[in-house]
């Protein structure tokens, strides 16, 4: 790119508008269609809200593994989890106590926690089945949708046999999205997608552009700039959730986003191009990690089965002291 970076971080902002604008928009048309044809909004809400959630992640993922940036792919990932938990729910607490369902806490939070100590293990040993560098191999993408698949079959089964206990993933307003009509859902969709192309490649590029103008690594635009931006719409959905005092719809819209992250956009991205690791990479997947595994933690050892305002500031003091360690040692 011919311009100066100042340009490339422009058209990274307005990349990051056209994913998070062309999610909403993916997400409203589909589920006026899914609507049209009788599926239910419990059903809308597991498959196409918490996968338009991630759509962000997921196309910043496949344009990183196309022009071949795989420690942009990694670190998007890690860095969007380590975000999600740490920074988005530790402010969602303390705005408001963070409620925890039953479901959450027996089977959603322990299997974001598998993610996490997966993904650290992936990178900290050498897999014997032909892999020849650490990091996520086409095995581990494999395994990892497998997971995926179970997650899926688990969920479906548990909102089949407690429907009236299950909350819908994100407070999405397209759920409305019966009112709409075809041709303007269709339209929706057809954006939704145009605007997800669009800001996927601008962002992919610019960032690649900023981190070769300042010197600096594409893991670490991937683990602050991209991630962050990717995380928007996580982090929109739960503040805001939070200030309503529905918090519970915070921690399983983080909760879920995390496992969607991993067993879904890295396993698809690893299946398609093995991700060698990069310097950093075992204290980012830790991180990953450590993130549930405090979540866990907070939720079980207090009766209200919540994620307190102490919680929240212990969340966010540990992402300042790692993100000023990562920069300092750049």
């Amino acid at each position: 790119m011919a311009y100066g970076w100042w340009v490339a971080a422009v058209l990274i902002v307005v990349g990051f508008v056209a994913l998070v604008k062309g999610a909403d928009w993916l997400v409203d048309g589909a589920s006026a269609i899914a609507k049209r044809f009788g599926i239910s909004d419990l059903v809308i809400g597991l498959t196409v809200v918490a996968f338009g959630t991630s759509m962000p992640e997921f196309v910043v993922n496949m344009f990183s593994v196309a022009e071949g940036s795989t420690d942009l792919a990694l670190t998007n990932i890690l860095g969007s989890n380590i975000i999600n938990t740490f920074v988005i729910l530790g402010l969602t607490a303390l705005v408001y106590p963070v409620v925890s369902q039953k479901r959450s806490r027996d089977f959603d939070i322990p299997m974001s926690i598998i993610a996490g100590v997966l993904v650290v293990a992936f990178v900290a040993i050498q897999l014997p089945f032909g892999e020849t560098e650490r990091g996520v191999g086409r095995v581990g993408g494999i395994l990892l949708l497998l997971l995926f698949c179970y997650f899926l079959y688990n969920t479906f089964r548990h909102a089949k046999e407690h429907q009236e206990e299950m909350e819908e993933p994100t407070p999405a307003p397209s759920l409305k999205g019966g009112e709409i009509p075809v041709r303007r859902a269709i339209a929706l969709i057809i954006g939704g997608l145009v605007g997800l192309v669009v800001g996927g490649e601008l962002i992919v590029k610019s960032a690649v552009d900023i981190a070769v103008r300042c010197g600096v690594s594409e893991a670490i635009i991937g683990l602050t700039i991209v991630a962050l931006g990717t995380s928007l719409p996580e982090l929109a959905t739960s503040v805001i959730a939070a200030f309503k005092k529905n918090s519970d719809i915070a921690l399983g819209n983080v909760i879920g986003s995390n496992i969607f992250n991993v067993f879904f956009v890295l396993a698809t991205s690893a299946t398609i191009r093995p991700l060698p690791d990069y310097d950093g990479i075992e204290l980012d997947a830790l991180m990953a990690a450590l993130g549930s595994i405090l979540v866990w933690l907070f939720v079980k050892t207090n009766k209200e089965r919540e994620v307190k305002r102490w919680g929240g500031a212990i969340l966010l003091l540990v992402y300042s002291c790692y993100l000023t360690y990562r920069l300092l040692s750049i």
